[in-house]
């Protein structure tokens, strides 16, 4: 079984008009809620072989306190710069390039792209929009490749998000 938890980045700021898009930390809420999801998530045992995150940093940000929550080293994370501003076919071509080691990746990144990934494996349902610091868990239990990722047997499984618990 491979499983796949797709994590958008938590709240940014855009205080400071002068940073690249590419630069903006998390604002105020964005700094709470994304240590709560990532102990939240670390407390019922999900624990991904790796962390794959955007080079954006507020996607970075993100991944290391997941990575914290998790005991792991925030260096131990795998930097993907394909993933800022990706498109979903660019997604789906990450996801099938994975090691074949890893059973459970978790990306970190963006919308509008992780919302549409989230809906190619909704079995009977739509996802308007991740909101930010949103977490969907997509499961394939009958994968045993990451290019064999592919929906009718990989479908979302859980979708957690801050406002759940706030």
């Amino acid at each position: 079984m491979k499983k796949l938890t797709l994590i958008r980045h938590a709240k940014s700021s855009w205080s400071d008009l002068r940073l690249r898009d590419h630069d903006r930390p998390l604002n105020d809420r964005g700094e709470r809620d994304a240590p709560f999801m990532a102990k939240m998530m670390a407390s019922t045992g999900w624990a991904p072989d790796v962390l794959i995150s955007s080079t954006a940093n507020r996607a970075f940000t993100t991944a290391s306190c997941f990575a914290e929550a998790l005991g792991r080293d925030p260096l131990t994370i795998i930097k993907e710069e394909r993933i800022y501003e990706a498109g979903s076919p660019m997604i789906l071509y990450l996801i099938s390039q994975l090691d074949e080691a890893w059973e459970h990746v978790a990306f970190f990144g963006h919308n509008p792209t992780f919302t549409t990934v989230a809906n190619l494996f909704y079995k009977n349902d739509y996802l308007d929009n991740l909101p930010t610091c949103g977490i969907v868990e997509i499961e394939d239990p009958q994968a045993t490749s990451w290019d064999a990722f592919a929906p009718p047997s990989a479908v979302v499984t859980n979708i957690h998000y801050p406002k759940q618990y706030f």
